[in-house]
């Protein structure tokens, strides 16, 4: 009797240390799929030899480099718009407020609207935004 007493014991505890040491773990677990979710775009090289590619790299905006951790999209016309002095885009049918600090104030040498989003695990951001002639 007492060694079935002693078993149970046994596993209570090991069924609280498992839980205890699973809950951290998953935690992490969490934390780090929302940071790769967050930095996942990335520059894959494929307009390594245009020769923007040098002014593009040295673009920033308030909240810093544009290329850093995310890839640039074109934008159509449609899906972006001035109001009242600020900007907005639309990404994936969702309409998105530019923060003014993501306006890149520099002339726009692509001649396109340009927006650089990030996706995280709390949607999507804007790290830059460059207005173009609304052609």
């Amino acid at each position: 009797m007492h060694r079935l007493r002693d078993l149970n014991r046994h596993l209570d505890q090991t069924s609280n240390a498992i839980m205890k040491t699973s809950a951290p773990g998953f935690t992490f677990g969490i934390l780090v799929s929302a940071f790769i979710g967050a930095v996942e775009a990335r520059d894959d090289g494929r307009y390594s030899q245009s020769p923007l590619k040098p002014w593009f790299d040295s673009l920033k905006s308030g909240k810093g480099p544009c290329c850093s951790n995310a890839d640039g999209v074109a934008v159509s016309d449609p899906d972006w718009e001035s109001k009242n002095g600020h900007y907005r885009v639309r990404i994936d049918g969702e309409w998105i407020d530019v923060p003014d600090d993501a306006v890149i104030t520099e002339p726009n040498r692509a001649g396109r609207t340009m927006v650089w989003p990030t996706k995280g695990s709390l949607g999507i951001s804007i790290r830059c935004f460059m207005p173009g002639s609304m052609t």
